[in-house]
């Protein structure tokens, strides 16, 4: 297809899609599910397993493989400036109070479900289509543990954010064990694709050029966020230019982590987090939320959703080791961390809460999954089996999350 060919087409696809996911979306809100709930199911039945599966050859048109990169390119924009607003809205000076737990429910988050994932691709591949034939037991291994160590991170938030949590201690406690949480499963992915590469400079570049963007960020884009928040409230809002400046700094966060191998989301978060509280902060939501929540994140669930087939996993046997990965996740995740909230004195109600918000894969579980099919270090067949494990943990995740606070009110 030619480039005007796949802009005509791009048109029709992102009315078919924002359309599809307000359907979908407006569905799951009914039944007391989130917006990104109703997202990621609807990427699944846009793509091969449901549209696919009913009509082949109008799914096939409307979506070919030459537009993937079109809609690839555009959905890491949205994720970019998304996880920037996350960053915005998260409070660093809660956790000093809540270090030891934090510490604890992260550090939980991580070892059980990395240990579990680790010994069920170590048991399950031989046996079983998961990983390529390029991909060796020890890196098979380290997916998995990261896979399964992942917490969908926007969506945590985004549970927080819609509960009136933003700025309290569970909210805070959830935030920082979750972004420990991923950082850690990210570092331990680098690891994996440097192994994959045959070259342990990637992994080196990606710790090394981390911590020197997170230096950059403290020592230049603090005191240039401070300046435009003075700028800001000082003119009562926000102007084109001060959004456009910001905007080219949250593009160029994302661009350099993306370029050292941590990836862009984390790039645009940190960012975020250098933004100073108050009135810019909220002018940036005003200006961004609605826009990036409503246009651009539909998208990567989309994305996702072409690339998940169920079909490769209707046997009894490759859906019962399918069950198999999502009680693990379940277990290693959401039960460790609830207990060790519960160890360092958080109420029942209140570490059962964590361990619930914890316990969602969702977005970021998409991401790091899409990376490991891109690479070739998976099959589909695993792809779409840790696809099912992310949306029954984030479809678990609101209904628990309810009923837990619903009892301690």
């Amino acid at each position: 297809m030619s480039p005007f060919d796949l802009s005509i087409l791009f048109f029709l696809q992102l009315a078919i899609i924002l359309g599809f996911c307000r359907i979908v979306g407006w569905l799951a809100a009914r039944m007391g599910q989130p917006q990104v709930v109703g997202e990621m199911i609807a990427g699944v039945l846009l793509g091969p397993s449901v549209f696919g599966a009913l009509a082949p050859g109008l799914q096939a048109e409307l979506f070919p493989p030459a537009s993937k990169p079109v809609l690839f390119a555009t959905c890491q924009v949205g994720l970019s400036i998304y996880m920037f607003l996350v960053g915005v809205e998260f409070d660093a000076s809660l956790i000093k109070a809540k270090f030891r737990s934090a510490a604890s429910v992260s550090l939980s988050g991580i070892i059980v479900p990395f240990a579990l994932g680790a010994a069920a691709a170590w048991y399950l591949a031989p046996h079983w289509p998961l990983f390529s034939e390029k991909t060796s037991s020890w890196e098979g291994m380290l997916f998995m543990g990261a896979a399964m160590s992942i917490t969908a991170f926007p969506m945590l938030a985004r549970i927080i954010y819609e509960r009136g949590l933003t700025g309290t201690p569970l909210g805070t406690l959830a935030l920082a064990a979750g972004s420990i949480d991923d950082a850690a499963a990210w570092c331990v992915l680098a690891l994996v694709l440097a192994s994959f590469s045959g070259d342990p400079s990637v992994a080196l570049l990606a710790i090394g050029g981390g911590l020197l963007y997170v230096l950059a960020v403290w020592r230049f884009g603090v005191p240039l966020f401070k300046f435009l928040a003075a700028k800001t409230e000082k003119r009562g809002g926000m102007s084109h230019a001060m959004l456009g400046t910001t905007l080219s700094v949250v593009m160029l966060g994302a661009w350099f982590t993306d370029k050292v191998g941590i990836y862009a989301v984390f790039g645009a978060f940190i960012l975020g987090v250098a933004v100073p509280k108050g009135f810019f902060a909220q002018a940036l939501h005003k200006h961004l939320e609605k826009m990036t929540t409503a246009f651009l994140l539909p998208l990567f669930f989309i994305y996702s959703g072409l690339n998940t087939k169920i079909g490769l996993i209707i046997s009894p046997q490759l859906f019962g080791v399918t069950l198999l990965l999502f009680f693990l996740a379940v277990f290693g995740k959401g039960v460790a961390c609830a207990v060790a909230a519960r160890l360092h004195g958080e109420t029942l109600r209140q570490s059962l809460a964590i361990g619930t918000l914890m316990n969602a894969r969702g977005l970021m579980e998409l991401i790091i999954l899409n990376i490991g099919l891109e690479r070739g270090l998976i099959t589909p067949t695993l792809f779409t089996m840790l696809i099912v494990m992310a949306i029954a943990t984030t479809l678990m995740a609101t209904p628990v999350f309810n009923l837990v606070r619903r009892g301690e009110a």
